[in-house]
């Protein structure tokens, strides 16, 4: 296998809503998919009803589609394509092995929208640590929910990293119902992917306290001057932070109904602490495992987010009235 091959098989690790529509969407493309599911019993499950109930649920898994467990990570062997839909709090342990169980000329790419939430370093700094060098690793980002891909709505979404890899996953995937851009700039991108769902939450949070449509959008644009300023802190681009990563996926994680993070800041204006929000819905909401980490990135960088150090106050215990407050009532500015 070179470089210029295309993707013909492919092991996604991690059986989420994520993981899942993302091997439907790999399947539907012609590849050989593996879904590797974090337990046997998980596994099994989706064997024997072909749905994937707990995540995905609504939604058929044709019989071409390969479901296994993450026993040892022997799925992961032998294929073009490794795909990361972990958790990032689960990178840091899963990166090293995941490195020892990968064949040389294997592609890794990470769907995971996050930072390290014990060291806050971007998930491609774990991954290029425990790659051997030359494994070629790229991130996929942009609006793209799960439950819209599964079903083939259309959409679009960035590659960054591995140009070669990019160029690959960009043929495998480009079709009538998913469309792929590639981007040069994986810090950009990585942070982008971070941080609009700091701001997701605070969109929740308006919502949850009643707020209309002027806020939200006051919001979203405000959201994405503050990422915008912490990107270029760390030389991202700005074009990214207006693209699909930035806000493409901004707009549909404060809008939609299918975001995560926006229902954890609505759970947690009505009263919630963000553990039993993100219990509620029974799925993984990074921004709360982001946002302090976030902070310091931004902290060290001198960069100021107001909205995101709020979200932070209100995961903390803050009331989420007080924190709209106190982002009304900041000193006047002009606008960057």
């Amino acid at each position: 296998m070179t470089a210029g091959d295309d993707i013909r098989t492919v092991a996604v690790l991690g059986g989420g809503s994520w993981g899942t529509a993302f091997a439907l969407l790999c399947e539907r493309h012609g590849a050989d998919v593996r879904l590797v599911c974090r337990t046997r019993e998980h596994a099994e499950t989706l064997v024997r009803d072909r749905v994937n109930s707990a995540y995905l649920p609504g939604v058929p898994l044709p019989t071409a589609l390969t479901v296994v467990a993450a026993d040892g990570l022997d799925a992961l062997r032998g294929v073009d394509l490794a795909v990361m839909a972990i958790p990032s709090r689960a990178t840091a342990t899963m990166a090293p092995v995941v490195a020892a169980a990968v064949s040389p000329g294997t592609g890794v790419l990470s769907l995971t929208k996050g930072l390290d939430p014990t060291s806050g370093r971007r998930l491609s700094e774990l991954w290029h640590d425990a790659l051997a060098a030359g494994v070629p690793f790229a991130v996929l980002s942009g609006p793209n929910h799960a439950e819209e891909v599964a079903e083939g709505q259309p959409t679009a979404a960035v590659v960054a990293g591995d140009l070669a890899l990019g160029e690959r996953v960009q043929r495998l995937l480009n079709g009538p119902g998913f469309r792929v851009y590639l981007n040069d700039d994986l810090v950009g991108v990585e942070l982008c992917a971070a941080a609009k769902n700091v701001i997701a939450i605070g969109a929740g949070m308006a919502d949850g306290l009643g707020f209309g449509d002027n806020a939200k959008a006051s919001l979203i644009t405000r959201g994405l001057a503050e990422m915008t300023r912490l990107g270029r802190a760390y030389g991202a681009h700005d074009a990214t932070f207006r693209g699909l990563a930035g806000m493409g996926d901004l707009v549909g994680t404060c809008t939609s109904g299918h975001s995560r993070n926006r229902r954890v800041g609505e759970l947690i204006a009505g009263g919630l602490s963000g553990a039993e929000a993100e219990a509620s819905i029974g799925q993984v909401a990074e921004g709360l495992w982001t946002v302090a980490r976030l902070l310091d990135l931004a902290n060290s960088a001198g960069v100021e987010l107001p909205i995101s150090s709020e979200v932070a106050s209100a995961v903390g215990g803050k009331p989420v009235a007080e924190c709209m407050r106190d982002l009304m009532a900041r000193a006047p500015a002009v606008e960057e």
